[in-house]
């Protein structure tokens, strides 16, 4: 089973309940935490894994062979990311901009084009009691991520509860990230601007076709507005978590919510029995 857990804005406490929801799970079997919020992975800090493995992670761009080139065009107008222009008798390639789809490679009419590789960031992998842990780094300056998360994702292990930790928002990473999990876990805070970024998340996965439940973060007992909404959208509030100083406190000093508030286990353990069992709680 693969558990997406993600929000439409950042500072939700999206990666607390991923945290909590893999220390939980670990508690009867093996689990994989995976932190795909490449650009700022923070997964880490709460669960602490000792690291085993580095891997970097490349993707192909275009070299020119000017021998060849003709100064045709036909490159820059496949490109729909720009990352190629074509002047009269110079090709400038912009490696930043480029997606490594090949198409300016497959389409050059003399054949003037190969690939080479170039790193974007590393998957890094570790072990934190029963618990796999991957993250990817994306390095600074880098504006395309989207592959690196693809190369977190394929650290997946068949037959194992693996739980996608998002990067905040709608956009493409967090698209990447969800797609094909069998269940997303929107985490929202109960205010006007936790509701107007849930109802974005809610558009992208049911988009997506992916089905989903809602936990609020930080609840105040003033909830109305979250569950009217998820009423409205027939989307079911998987649980509360309270406003708790301790864990806030807990978890500037890098220990996750569970281990701050055990009482609070059977809440993410419910969760994971009515995930294995097919249902969706409701509270």
């Amino acid at each position: 089973m693969i558990v997406a857990v993600a929000s439409g804005k950042g500072g939700t406490g999206k990666t607390t309940v991923a945290a909590s929801l893999a220390l939980v799970a670990a508690e009867k079997g093996p689990v994989q935490y995976l932190d795909c919020d490449v650009e700022e992975p923070n997964g880490h800090l709460l669960l602490h894994p000792a690291w085993e493995h580095r891997r970097a992670v490349t993707v192909p761009v275009p070299v020119i062979d000017r021998d060849k080139c003709n100064f045709c065009g036909r490159c820059a107008q496949i490109c729909a990311f720009h990352a190629l222009a074509v002047l009269p008798d110079e090709v400038l390639v912009f490696p930043e901009l480029c997606h490594g789809c090949g198409g300016c490679q497959y389409f050059c009419p003399m054949k003037a084009i190969t690939e080479n590789k170039r790193e974007i960031g590393c998957v890094e992998t570790g072990q934190s009691g029963a618990i796999q842990f991957v993250h990817g780094c994306l390095q600074v300056g880098e504006a395309i991520c989207t592959p690196l998360i693809g190369a977190v994702k394929e650290q997946a292990a068949p037959g194992t509860l693996t739980i996608l930790d998002a990067p905040p928002g709608t956009s493409c990473p967090v698209i990447k990230t969800v797609t094909n999990a069998g269940f997303c876990i929107l985490v929202t805070e109960p205010t006007p601007f936790g509701l107007h970024d849930l109802r974005l998340a809610v558009k992208m996965v049911k988009k997506l076709g992916i089905p989903c439940g809602i936990i609020i973060n930080r609840s105040d007992g003033q909830d109305q507005l979250i569950v009217e909404f998820s009423r409205d959208m027939h989307i079911p509030v998987l649980f509360r978590l309270p406003e708790d100083r301790m864990v806030a406190e807990g978890y500037a000093g890098g220990m996750p919510a569970v281990t701050v508030r055990p009482a609070w286990k059977p809440l993410f353990q419910n969760l994971l029995d009515g995930l294995e069992a097919g249902k969706q709680c409701v509270s």
